[in-house]
């Protein structure tokens, strides 16, 4: 048999769409905060850790029981109720933190995309309200169409925006100066972990994919495939983008091309049609993420969504019915097996369903909008603070956990004690940049000094490198 069939393929690409986003645009940051030699250990070690942990989950939903279809159902089987609480914690978090992520991303495109019109705060208020239609509608059959549309925003926004700053570079360093290499910390190295964390986010769809394919147990080997692809991927984008600049490129890759502060003026057209494949790809991202956000809280708040049974259930059935995640999937308790509904628009259809649900989207969607208001001077923090909290729990942390509690009697003692350091290294970074990145978010902000380059030595940090005359006179 082929390495890699058809349907391998299509699951493949469902995969890669899936993690290819916004976590590309700090790739090359990761590179001026770090340097060659740790961002790439970094990348190496993320690229390891996150293989491995999509890895174990694909493991476990092999040998689990049918019912055993959702990221909720594998930490309820697992580990009980508290490994049903976790994922449905970890993945609430990362279905309402991330939005806001793209909520501050595109107040600031549009700002840029329109000048001299809205403010960025405008902006967010109003792309929050193009975007209640779409999160409106009750139900959402999210497909491969549209995990494809949003990456192929990010794969071209990428590729004008690295074309962009290196053609303009190369032009303005006729002197062939070397780019300056950033003033390494332990704070500038271990950062880096939340950008890495947000941009490997595969984990909570590898229960859907493994349900889809004819044959389940050639998705580990799918998973391996796709992740080290993206892998490759994000390390061509941040070589490429660093190797022109250095500690100089900004957090976003965006900024560098869009701002004044590398000395050069990118073509408008240009700078535009990458502003408008990026902003495609979050106006997609945001609802798709959101949409299990909406659904868990319904059923928390509401009762929606709930499952019918061919018994009265008992009240532990009952109990465990509320943890139920909200992915399609059935569960057995015993003797009992609860059925999923044939339509989830039905939960809708009761009297003042719909209209209290809206409410509480509309209510989500404002909360998203004001917490992204107050926190939009903060991107390259929120971006951190988002994968090292929410990210990394949900799709490095909980899924070697689980496999550990699954396989843990017949791994080797190799395997187990990779898989602990994996836990081990991943947890001690995850609270270590939440708690640095929340003070950054939460403090007031202090004065810069004219810093416009933080990740560099003191005598890069104002001006472009390639500003001999500037350097000259220093």
């Amino acid at each position: 048999m082929a390495f890699l069939t058809g349907e391998d393929i299509r699951i493949s690409f469902s995969l890669f769409c899936c993690v290819y986003g916004i976590g590309t645009l700090g790739m090359p940051g990761n590179y001026a905060k770090a340097g060659y030699l740790w961002a790439t250990l970094a990348l190496l070690f993320m690229a390891t850790v996150n293989v491995y942990a999509t890895w174990c989950i694909s493991q476990v939903m092999l040998i689990a029981p049918k019912h055993v279809k959702t990221f909720g159902d594998i930490g309820g089987w697992c580990m009980g109720g508290f490994g049903r609480w976790a994922t449905l914690i970890s993945q609430m978090a990362v279905c309402t933190m991330v939005p806001i992520v793209f909520l501050v991303l595109g107040g600031t495109l549009l700002t840029t995309l329109f000048p001299d019109s809205y403010e960025d705060t405008t902006w967010i208020m109003i792309m929050g309200l193009t975007l209640l239609p779409v999160c409106l509608v009750p139900t959402m059959k999210e497909g491969a169409g549209l995990a494809a549309a949003g990456c192929i925003g990010t794969l071209v926004a990428d590729g004008f925006a690295l074309y962009l700053l290196v053609t303009n570079m190369n032009k303005n360093n006729a002197n062939n100066l070397s780019p300056p290499s950033p003033a390494l910390s332990f704070d500038s190295v271990a950062t880096v972990f939340g950008n890495l964390a947000l941009a490997y986010g595969a984990g909570v769809v590898i229960p859907t994919l493994q349900r889809e394919h004819s044959d389940p147990t050639r998705m580990p080997r799918i998973i391996v495939f796709t992740l080290t692809l993206v892998s490759f991927c994000f390390l061509l984008v941040s070589i490429t983008g660093v190797s022109t600049v250095g500690c100089q490129i900004p957090g976003n890759l965006l900024f560098a091309v869009a701002g004044t502060s590398l000395g050069f003026h990118a073509s408008r057209g240009g700078i535009i049609l990458t502003f408008l494949c990026m902003q495609m790809h979050i106006t997609i991202a945001f609802s798709v993420v959101m949409f299990p956000a909406f659904f868990i809280a319904e059923r928390l708040l509401f009762g929606l969504h709930k499952t019918a049974h061919h018994e009265p259930p008992t009240s532990v059935a009952m109990a465990e019915g509320l943890y139920r995640d909200v992915e399609a999937g059935s569960k057995v308790d015993g003797m009992l097996e609860y059925i999923p509904e044939k339509d989830e628009a039905d939960a809708y259809k009761a009297p003042g369903a719909y209209m209290k649900a809206a409410a509480l989207r509309i209510t989500m969607i404002i909360i998203c909008i004001i917490i992204a208001i107050a926190e939009k001077d903060h991107f390259g923090d929120l971006l951190d603070f988002v994968g090292a909290s929410s990210n990394a729990m949900c799709c490095m942390i909980l899924p070697i956990m689980f496999y550990l509690k699954t396989f843990g009697r017949s791994i080797s003692l190799a395997e187990k004690s990779f898989a602990t350091i994996c836990i081990l290294v991943s947890l001690t970074l995850s609270i270590y940049v939440s708690v640095k990145t929340g003070k950054a978010l939460f403090s007031a902000t202090e004065a810069n000094h004219g810093i416009v380059f933080p990740s560099c030595p003191p005598q890069y940090q104002k001006v472009v490198y390639t500003n001999t005359t500037y350097y000259k006179s220093h």
